[in-house]
């Protein structure tokens, strides 16, 4: 189709002016190139002079200064002096501007600082263990004084007055190792008998008659030694005492390094040789004792400076050592220093405060007990508080020896066994190792009248707390609980078959409230190590005051924290220990309105979860927390999670002890009902 004569005209108009933008477009493009080689240079217009060309014709010129660098404030400074010299001579100028620029050069950067060490990392970059832990930083320590201050409150309403003590002084010198339920001298004298070991229990000071005071450190005093050095060497002024070395040094247990250093080789009376070689020949005995795996919690009774259950932490099995407070008086304070879980604990007249079927082994290496009196009321409590199918190992003189008198004794204690169903599963050199029965047919089928008897079927075996040693043989559960567990580190996480006996107001099933409560800590642990930084303390010997089913410890070791947790469970609230024990994990039963059985200065850090809520409705909470301020050593953190109408008290009675406190938020945000205080306790000095 042929388009209307006017469209031809527009047509050729547009065609000619689009010719032409292009073919602009592509001369100033080539005139671009032709006159650029593409690097950095300064162009000038300048005029000829008229001494050389008749013409004024302008030119374009290239900089002589092409490609150099200048300091732009230097040349700006030498221009304005050139211009106001009258200077006219570019080359001149150029040359003043180039030796200016020079001169006006910035000096060269500073050589690097010199690198300093901290800690245990070298300025390669690498780690070492050739280094020393000093003193306390100087801000850790405060002077105190000895002096307590009270303050005295009035209520308006009913003209009653209430004491509070605005500062708490410290105690004599000669409490610096004072345990209060056994350093009870008065009570001790009233005793009407001690040929049973009675001196070693617990006697506590009166309601009211308890610490009012802090129990200073050592002089001397310095930050622990971390693990794992500290399995091997510790402080000689933080446990200032030598007796040990001298009664027990040709043993192996304990000698000293230079002037202050106290060193543990890792032997007993027993194995002389070191505790790893002790362990590998119990192994191979029995070789379904495979520690860290179906032998995961262990009773070392009589541990001495605790190198048995030293050495089994690095076969992933966990030992409670216990000893009394006796002539070796400081053995379990050794074990504490050295990062070893340990208790003052004693075979006397009373229950020993852990729960029934706690321990896959219980081990005695001379312990000095003896197992076979009174019916064997001893031996039956080891019995009652060893795992069903659990071992015994014994190391002693009446095992290996052939004289008449020891000969009887080892007479005595296989007659004993047999009556409590025990096998004797291997007898070599100076060990001998026992398997308690699975279930209770053995004890069934013996003969009438046979002492000792069973225990009465109401006798709660998990009942603990001051109840009398009894001559009977504990029953084991007919539905087997306590005897199925899965191995370690499986049974960390399976919730056990005793879960199920425990006495518990629940809204939803037990198994998932022990799975809630787990994946709760897990996730507060967690983010403590991420956010508040948990592996860079030093936390080794860790206290859970109100441990539930020990959840808080079972997240530490998810967290890969190298600490190990002493789970408490109060008197107050459920019993829960047989499910901690079930886990693999260790406990004890405990009321927080008494002092607790350990050595000041004994714990890194102690946690608090709802516990005071509870317990100021039974005693005062200064006096939970002058024995938490006790057991902590200097330098270490105390962590209670709490409602929030007791943190202001708490906070009073921190400060009162020296405590550095800080009240922060939970998860959960501002306005929660719950806060955590976290406190800092320094070294105070009088």
């Amino acid at each position: 189709m042929k388009l209307p004569g006017n469209a031809d005209f527009l047509k050729s108009q547009t065609a000619i002016k689009f010719a032409a933008f292009v073919f602009i477009s592509v001369s100033f493009f080539y005139l671009g190139k032709h006159w650029s080689d593409g690097s950095r240079q300064l162009v000038f217009f300048s005029r000829q002079s008229p001494s050389t060309t008749t013409s004024s014709v302008p030119s374009v010129a290239i900089s002589p200064n092409f490609n150099k660098e200048f300091n732009i404030s230097a040349l700006i400074n030498a221009t304005e002096l050139e211009t106001s010299s009258g200077s006219a001579d570019p080359d001149i100028s150029n040359e003043r501007q180039s030796v200016s620029a020079l001169k006006a050069a910035p000096p060269p950067p500073p050589p690097p600082p010199e690198i300093k060490s901290y800690g245990i990392v070298d300025e390669n970059g690498t780690m070492s263990d050739e280094f020393e832990i000093g003193e306390f930083d100087p801000d850790l320590v405060e002077n105190w004084g000895n002096g307590t201050e009270i303050e005295t409150e009035t209520n308006k309403e009913d003209a009653k007055s209430t004491f509070r003590a605005k500062k708490f002084g410290l105690c004599d010198e000669s409490m610096r190792e004072y345990i209060p339920c056994l350093d009870n001298v008065e009570a001790i004298k009233r005793l009407k008998s001690t040929k049973n070991g009675e001196k070693f229990e617990r006697h506590c000071p009166e309601k009211g008659k308890g610490l009012n005071c802090l129990v200073p450190p050592p002089k001397g005093y310095r930050p622990p030694i971390n693990w794992p050095r500290s399995r091997d060497e510790v402080w000689f002024s933080n446990v200032p005492h030598s007796r040990l070395v001298d009664d027990k040094g040709g043993q192996n247990w304990i000698s000293r390094k230079g002037k202050d250093k106290f060193k543990f080789p890792g032997g007993g009376t027993q194995f002389i040789h070191g505790a790893d070689q002790y362990l590998d020949q119990m192994s191979k005995m029995v070789p379904e004792i495979t520690f860290g795996h179906h032998i995961r919690v262990v009773l070392d009774v009589g541990c001495g400076v605790a190198s048995f259950g030293a050495y089994l932490l690095s076969r992933n099995a966990i030992a409670m050592s216990i000893a009394p407070k006796d002539v070796h008086e400081n053995q379990i304070q050794f074990a504490l220093e050295r990062g070893v879980p340990a208790m003052v604990a004693a075979f006397a007249t009373l229950r020993l405060l852990y729960p029934s079927q706690a321990f896959d082994l219980i081990h005695c290496s001379r312990c000095r007990i003896n197992w076979t009196r009174d019916d064997g009321i001893l031996l039956l409590e080891v019995n009652r508080m060893l795992r069903a199918g659990g071992y015994f190992a014994w190391a002693a003189q009446p095992v290996y020896k052939h004289e008449q008198a020891l000969e009887e004794q080892w007479e005595e204690m296989l007659n004993l066994t047999t009556r409590l169903c025990w096998n004797l599963v291997k007898k070599e050199g100076y060990i001998a190792i026992w398997q308690k029965p699975f279930n209770n047919s053995c004890y069934l089928s013996r003969e009438a009248g046979t002492i000792p008897p069973l225990c009465d079927p109401y006798d709660d075996p998990d009942n603990v707390w001051y109840v009398v040693l009894k001559a009977c043989i504990s029953r084991l559960p007919e539905n087997g609980y306590g005897a199925n567990f899965a191995p370690w580190p499986a049974r960390l996480q399976t919730p056990p078959d005793r879960l199920k006996s425990i006495h518990i107001d629940s809204y939803i099933a037990r198994k998932e409230h022990f799975k809630a409560e787990s994946k709760y800590w897990n996730e507060i642990v967690a983010s403590y190590v991420r956010s508040l930084h948990w592996k860079k303390f030093n936390l080794r010997n860790v206290m859970d005051m109100r441990a539930g089913f020990g959840g808080f410890a079972a997240a530490l070791i998810n967290n890969q924290l190298d600490a190990w947790v002493l789970n408490v469970v109060p008197v107050s609230g459920p019993n829960t220990l047989p499910v901690i024990y079930d886990r693999g994990l260790i406990g004890v039963m405990h009321d927080w309105c008494e002092p607790f059985d350990t050595y000041p200065r004994t714990y890194d850090f102690l946690h608090a979860a709802g516990l005071f809520s509870i317990e100021r409705k039974r005693c005062n909470m200064s006096t939970i927390m002058l024995e938490m301020d006790r057991i902590l050593r200097p330098g270490g953190r105390v962590y209670i999670r709490d409602s929030l109408d007791v943190m202001d008290e708490l906070q009073d009675i921190a400060k009162a002890m020296g405590w550095h406190p800080a009240l922060r938020d939970t998860s959960e945000g501002p306005h929660a009902s719950y806060r955590i205080l976290a406190c800092d306790k320094r070294l105070l000095r009088g």
